[in-house]
């Protein structure tokens, strides 16, 4: 397949089981990953990958932060937050490390980040796997972010859950580039 084909047909799998990429598959996935855009080397990046006790740990996380934000949270609202990190067998956290430099701005480095997510993406699916990255109100919770150790000024650009895919593919969008493409000519 020509990597332009592979490209249009990327997609992303909400239903994804064991096995997960490891070991030297893994690896290629993360090498390949790492090969974002990065404007005077600063890789403006850091990744947490969860695996077996550790998606429960993520869950039990994102249950603690919903309680800090309503101490009346129900009981089904934190087993389905403890339940979310389990529909994939490997989780990994994608943050934007922002430093302070003079010719690389920090929104710079916040998509050379969401770059990575995306090779993550690419990867895996070159890899014979599948992927989808998922975001949401808990990449902004203060305990998340906290609990996950990042500085002030890093930003959690979301989770990607990894796996093989599971069931049929979901149909993609048709999209006309003049929708989105202006041409000076």
């Amino acid at each position: 397949m020509q990597v332009t084909e592979f490209l249009i047909g990327r997609n992303s799998h909400p239903r994804l089981i064991e096995p997960a990429p490891e070991g030297q598959v893994m690896e290629r996935i993360y090498q390949a990953a790492l090969r974002a855009p990065d404007h005077a080397g600063l890789t403006p990046w850091r990744l947490i990958e969860f695996r077996n006790e550790g998606l429960g740990q993520l869950g039990e996380l994102f249950a603690q932060a919903k309680l800090c934000e309503d101490p009346g949270a129900s009981i089904e609202d934190l087993t389905r937050l403890r339940n979310m990190t389990y529909r994939a067998p490997l989780v990994i956290a994608v943050i934007a490390k922002i430093q302070e430099h003079p010719k690389v701005p920090a929104s710079e480095q916040l998509l050379s980040a969401g770059c990575v997510a995306h090779g993550l993406l690419l990867a895996a699916e070159a890899e014979g796997f599948a992927a989808m990255w998922r975001s949401g109100s808990l990449c902004f919770d203060p305990k998340v972010k906290q609990s996950l150790k990042l500085n002030d000024a890093d930003e959690l650009l979301g989770f990607i859950y990894m796996g093989s895919p599971v069931g049929r593919r979901k149909a993609l969008p048709e999209r006309k580039t003049s929708d989105f493409v202006e041409k000076w000519t």
